[in-house]
């Protein structure tokens, strides 16, 4: 059954092309994974949207451990303005 993440993130303005650089790369990487449908950026006027879709729940697992071991970097920190907002999806 296909999964997807829809994350928005919300940087501070000084840090925001940085912030879309970071996302891109992450979406980058996670196309390379088997079983990502697809990773993609997205602005809005105040948030940058990640939006991936995996094949099942275990590409995306598997997804997320080889970004993690990859060291990049996902972590939420100060160069963010409030908490990200993240929603796991199941198709119907």
């Amino acid at each position: 059954m296909k999964v997807a993440m829809v994350a928005h993130h919300y940087p501070h303005a000084a840090h925001r092309a940085e912030f879309i650089a970071r996302v891109q790369q992450i979406a980058e990487a996670f196309r390379g994974t088997p079983g990502c449908l697809s990773a993609e950026c997205w602005e809005s006027a105040d948030a940058v949207v990640s939006i991936v879709r995996w094949e099942s729940e275990e590409a995306s697992q598997t997804s997320f451990a080889t970004v993690l071991s990859a060291g990049l970097d996902i972590e939420f920190d100060a160069r963010e303005a409030r908490p990200r907002e993240i929603v796991r999806l199941t198709a119907c």
